[in-house]
């Protein structure tokens, strides 16, 4: 037996156990690093398991203690200085599962549950989560595969009923900087009077995730019964989803997904409508921009990702309408939470200097949604959105939901390091490069720090003279302000000609 001890450490969304080189245990009882283990109080019958590493600090373990990261030890519910046994653990049964879909063949339904279960009863070290997101990504997933995904990981937690016929949400597949619509779009469709609570995601390759930025302004991390109150008073809300135990599962594999930079297109979809199905959504818009630097290319791309999703949705009772936008070019201005948050108080309050794409993009999507309410005509959402915006209820309502969900406490100045990137030549901008203008912005601390990031002065189509700004870096540490500006003076992101280049439609179909 040995004394429970509570290890601070964050290790984040793993449960870890850390046991003494010199604890007997480990020295005649064949237990090894990196193996999981079984831990129970005395006389419990259900484990918490744990992947095990050893210390050779006294400080921070003694030989006759087991000490447990903080998920862990919340986990278990018990306090300091219980005594507990360990065991080797048995390994999963659905790791042949993996096995198999890293040889490439194609699982069922079942061997997706059973994945799901015993990622979600930490059965799975983040390594062997990590295979099986790699197999998925390297073998893909056919369209059945994606849905089986999307349908074990719902099962996983909470879902919410709302009890009423018509539930909106929308959802960008991201990749394009700044582009925070959602923040302008979730109170105009409340101040409407639709229901659309908004569960949203932190970053996991970009700058700043919707709810990264809404925690500039108010608290996202609240409870269902919270989520329940704050939509039953204002129709709408805009809180992140880890809290609320929505399709769990996703959530452990998007903390493994961050830091390996993987967003494959099968994990992509079932990550976004495990959510939304969880979230009680009936209606959805989903948006998928299109360039050369966001995540599809193509306009072929576009389709075949939109037939995925309108199959699974299909199958799963979800209506959802696709649309294609342009994603050739970041939206607003800012990116990075606190830089965008203040392009969404722009545009909410009507100043005249709020970013006119991220305005009109937001109030596009809007009308699309509000066209879902029967009693709205097609093609009349757009000036249903635009009275609603420039009436100011939209910002009223944003300020209602803000202090519902809990005034963010924190007030933000400006970040004590910026660094001015300037044009090397006179000319017209062709095209800017979303995805080195979001490793610019994450290298400078984006969204960890909520400061830094990037503001962008010139977009495609402007015409610029050499030293000319092009944009700013914001930082708050030396060393990311260092990474930041030696990657913008290497390759700044920005295509600079000599012709004026033709501009198309944000909206494509």
């Amino acid at each position: 037996m040995l004394k429970l001890k509570a290890v601070a450490i964050d290790t984040f969304k793993e449960n870890v156990a850390y046991l003494h080189r010199d604890c007997a245990l480990y020295l005649t009882s064949g237990f090894q690093a990196l193996m999981k283990i079984e831990i129970y109080i005395n006389g419990g019958k259900t484990p918490v398991l744990a992947v095990l590493n050893i210390v050779e600090d006294d400080s921070i373990i003694q030989v006759d203690e087991l000490g447990l990261s903080k998920q862990a030890f919340d986990q278990l519910s018990e306090k300091e200085g219980v005594l507990v046994r360990i065991a080797p653990a048995k390994p999963p049964l659905s790791l042949k599962a993996v096995h198999r879909k890293i040889a490439g063949e194609i699982l069922s339904k079942d061997e997706f549950s059973l994945i799901c279960q015993d990622i979600l009863e930490n059965r799975y070290s983040k390594m062997e989560i990590a295979a099986f997101l790699v197999a998925c990504s390297h073998s893909g997933l056919e369209r059945e595969e994606v849905l089986f995904l999307t349908d074990a990981m719902v099962q996983s937690g909470e879902r919410l009923n709302w009890g009423e016929s018509i539930v909106v949400d929308k959802h960008c597949i991201g990749g394009i900087p700044g582009n925070r619509t959602t923040m302008i779009v979730v109170p105009i469709i409340a101040a409407h009077g639709m229901l659309i609570p908004k569960t949203s995601s932190r970053a996991i390759t970009s700058p700043a995730g919707t709810a990264d930025t809404m925690e500039v302004l108010a608290n996202v991390e609240i409870s269902i019964e919270k989520m329940q109150q704050v939509v039953q008073q204002h129709r709408g809300m805009l809180s992140w989803g880890g809290t609320a135990k929505l399709a769990p599962v996703d959530d452990i594999l998007i903390s493994v997904e961050r830091p390996l930079s993987m967003d494959s297109t099968g994990q992509l979809v079932a990550s976004i409508l495990s959510k939304k199905i969880a979230a009680g959504s009936t209606h959805l818009l989903i948006d998928i921009p299109i360039g050369a630097s966001a995540k599809i290319h193509t306009n072929q791309g576009a389709l075949k990702l939109r037939k995925i999703f309108e199959y699974i949705g299909d199958k799963l009772g979800l209506h959802i309408e696709v649309i294609i936008t342009d994603g050739s070019q970041p939206i607003g201005n800012g990116v990075g939470p606190v830089l965008e948050a203040r392009d969404v108080e722009k545009v909410l309050k009507n100043q005249l200097d709020a970013p006119k794409d991220l305005r009109e993009k937001s109030l596009r999507l809007a009308g699309r949604i509000l066209e879902f309410d029967p009693d709205v005509r097609g093609g009349q959402g757009y000036v249903i959105a635009r009275d609603i915006l420039e009436s100011g209820r939209a910002f009223e309502k944003m300020q209602a939901i803000i202090s519902a969900q809990g005034i963010q406490n924190t007030t933000y100045g400006e970040a004590p390091l910026v660094h001015e990137i300037t044009a090397e030549q006179s000319g017209y901008i062709h095209a800017i490069d979303n995805f080195k203008i979001s490793s610019i912005a994450s290298l400078a601390g984006a969204p960890l720090d909520k400061l830094a990031g990037i503001y962008l002065y010139r977009k495609v189509g402007d015409k610029v003279t050499k030293g000319d700004t092009l944009y700013k870096i914001h930082a708050c540490f030396e060393s990311n302000f260092e990474f930041s500006t030696q990657l913008a003076t290497t390759n700044h992101g920005y295509t600079i000609a000599q012709n004026s280049p033709n501009i198309g439609d944000t909206f494509l179909r």
